[in-house]
C-alpha cells in the first residue's frame, strides 16, 4: 500500500525554514501514530510530498491507516495510489488499465491527470490517449467531461507515474508541535470541546483544564471527551488533565458575593487558577469556549472585567460562531454525543445576573470573598497524563436511583435558596429538607443515616450529580427524585 499526502496549503506558502520546520513536523508525527499500528509502515518526506507506504503484510490495517491519516492535523488531502516507473503513453494507458479497468464497467468517466517535471508530452495528451484507450478496452458506459461517475486520477512527478485509487480530504490546519502549548479550560458541553478542537487543529498542543463544581459523575464524563479529541487528533503528542475542584469556591461565592456578580466574579475565580496552574506548566495562553453575548457572562463588556484579572493570554476560537455552527462542529468531530448527554453543570446560578460589570463593583464583591480558599482549591488540583485518566473513566460508577415518587423516602431540595423561595417544593404528607447543593457533603453526614434520602432539583442535573458523589463516597442510603412533571420553571432550567 502506498499513500501520498499533501500539506495544506498554508505550510507551502511558509518561508523555506518554516516549511521544512512543518513538514518535518507533520513527519514526525505521522511515525509516531503509525508506528503504533505496524513498525512496518514507513513514512517518506520530500519537499512537495509525504509518502506512507506499507507492505502487502499489513494490507487489513488499510482503514486504520486512513483513519490516521485523516485526523492528523496539517494534511489537505491524501491519496492511495499505485506508483510505477514512468514510461510512454501507452505504458501509461496499460498500468492505468490494471488497476482501473474492471472499476469502469458500466460507469461514465474521464481522466485528469497532472504533470510535474520534463517531458516530451503534455497532461491533455496524456488524459485523451488514456481515455480513449479505456473507453475502447473496459465495459465502461462512456467517456463524460462533465460529472462522470468516476474520474481518473493520474499525477506524473518526473519519472514517477501514480494512479490514484481513492483520494480523502484531511483535516487541514498546522501539524500538531509547531505552535506553541496552550491550557483549555473544559466543561465536556459543545462550546468547550469544538474549541479545543480548533486549537488542536491549528497545531496547538492543547492540555486541559477542568474545574469541578460538583460530582466524579461530571468528572469522568469530561475525561472521556477529553481522552477521545486527544486519542483522535492528538495522540502524537502526549498532554495532561487537571482537575480542580471548585466546590467550596462556588460556596463561598454563594455565601458572600452580590447576586447579579457571581457569574462574573466565578469566572474571574477560574482565570485566576488557570494562570497559576499554566506558569506552572510553562503554557502562555489560555483557551475558554466563551462566544459573545451565548450567556451573561459572555458580553463584551463581561468578558473585559473578566479577563483584567490575568495578564495571561485569553483565547477564545468561538467568539463569533453561533450555536447552530458549534453544535454542527461537534457532530462533524464526534463529539455531539458526549455533549448532548453531559450536563454543563453550573453552581452559580444569579436571578438576574448584570451584563454590564463594573470593575469597582467586582472588586468590591471580591473583598469579601475569602481567597485561602481559591489557594486551597490550585493547592487540591490533580494533574494526570492524558493516556492515564481512561483507566479512571472506565472504573465502576455507582449507578443512582431515581424515583418519581418518594415513598418512604426524605426528599432533600438541594436548590439555591433563591430558587427554593420562588418555587417551593411541596408534597402533600412528605417531610422536604432544604439544603442548597454546596453545603450538602458536609451535612449529609450529620443526617441520620438510617433514614433514605432522595435529592431534587428542578431537572435533575445537579441532584444526580451530587447522589453519583455521594454513592462515590460510600453512602449507599441517597437516590434522585425527578417528579413527572413540575408545574413552574426555575432559574435552573436555564442552565446545563
Amino acid at each position: 500500500m502506498h499513500f501520498v499526502v499533501k500539506f495544506f496549503p498554508e505550510i507551502t506558502i511558509k518561508s523555506n525554514p518554516v516549511r521544512k520546520r512543518m513538514s518535518r513536523q507533520l513527519k514526525d508525527n505521522l511515525q509516531r501514530l503509525l508506528k503504533q499500528l505496524d513498525d512496518r509502515i514507513v513514512v517518506r518526506k520530500d519537499w512537495e510530498k509525504i509518502d506512507v507506504v506499507a507492505p502487502d503484510a499489513v494490507a487489513h490495517l488499510r482503514q486504520r491507516i486512513e483513519e490516521v491519516l485523516s485526523h492528523t492535523p496539517g494534511i489537505a488531502n491524501f491519496a492511495r495510489v499505485c506508483q510505477f516507473p514512468l514510461g510512454d503513453l501507452h505504458d501509461i494507458y496499460e498500468k492505468t488499465l490494471s488497476v482501473w479497468g474492471e472499476h469502469l464497467a458500466c460507469k461514465t468517466f474521464c481522466v485528469r491527470a497532472k504533470r510535474t517535471g520534463q517531458h516530451d508530452f503534455k497532461s491533455l495528451d496524456v488524459e485523451q490517449y488514456v481515455g480513449g484507450g479505456l473507453n475502447t478496452n473496459t465495459d465502461a458506459a462512456g467517456v463524460k467531461l462533465k460529472n462522470p461517475d468516476i474520474t481518473v486520477k493520474l499525477e506524473i512527478r518526473h519519472d514517477k507515474l501514480y494512479v490514484i485509487e481513492a483520494q480523502h480530504p484531511g483535516l487541514g490546519g498546522f501539524p500538531l508541535g509547531t505552535q506553541d502549548p496552550v491550557l483549555s479550560l473544559v466543561s465536556g458541553g459543545f462550546d468547550s470541546t469544538v474549541a479545543s478542537y480548533l486549537t488542536i487543529k491549528r497545531g496547538i498542543r492543547t492540555h486541559y483544564l477542568f474545574f469541578n463544581l460538583g460530582g466524579r459523575q461530571h468528572e469522568l464524563g469530561v475525561k472521556e471527551v477529553a481522552y477521545y479529541l486527544w486519542n483522535k487528533y492528538a495522540a502524537s503528542h502526549r498532554v495532561r488533565f487537571i482537575t480542580v475542584p471548585f466546590d467550596e469556591v462556588v460556596a463561598e461565592i454563594l455565601e458572600n458575593v452580590d447576586d447579579s456578580y457571581m457569574g462574573v466574579v466565578l469566572k474571574r475565580m477560574m482565570l485566576r487558577a488557570a494562570t497559576v496552574i499554566a506558569n506552572e506548566v510553562e503554557v502562555d495562553a489560555v483557551v475558554t469556549g466563551e462566544a459573545i453575548a451565548q450567556v451573561s457572562s459572555q458580553t463584551l463588556k463581561n468578558l473585559a472585567v473578566i479577563d483584567s484579572v490575568t495578564d495571561t493570554l485569553v483565547l477564545r476560537p468561538l467568539i463569533t460562531s453561533d450555536k447552530t455552527d458549534i453544535i454542527r462542529t461537534a457532530r462533524e468531530i464526534g463529539t455531539e454525543e458526549f455533549a448532548a448527554n453531559m450536563p454543563e453543570y453550573c453552581g452559580v446560578i444569579s436571578v438576574k445576573p448584570t451584563t454590564r460589570a463594573k470593575i469597582e463593583k467586582v472588586e468590591k464583591e471580591e473583598n469579601r470573598f475569602d481567597f485561602t480558599v481559591l489557594d486551597r482549591a490550585i493547592g487540591n488540583r490533580v494533574m494526570q497524563n492524558i493516556d492515564e485518566v481512561i483507566e479512571e473513566v472506565n472504573g465502576e460508577v455507582p449507578d443512582v436511583e431515581i424515583r418519581d415518587e418518594p415513598g418512604d423516602a426524605v426528599v432533600i431540595d438541594i436548590r439555591h435558596p433563591d430558587e427554593e423561595e420562588i418555587d417551593p417544593l411541596e408534597l402533600e404528607g412528605k417531610p422536604v429538607e432544604a439544603i442548597p447543593f454546596y453545603r450538602l457533603n458536609n451535612a449529609f453526614a450529620k443526617l441520620d443515616q438510617e433514614r433514605h434520602y432522595l435529592l431534587y432539583c428542578a431537572r435533575g442535573v445537579m441532584s444526580k450529580l451530587h447522589a453519583s458523589h455521594l454513592l462515590d463516597e460510600g453512602y449507599r442510603n441517597v437516590g434522585v427524585y425527578r417528579p413527572q412533571k413540575r408545574n413552574a420553571a426555575s432559574p435552573e432550567d436555564t442552565q446545563a
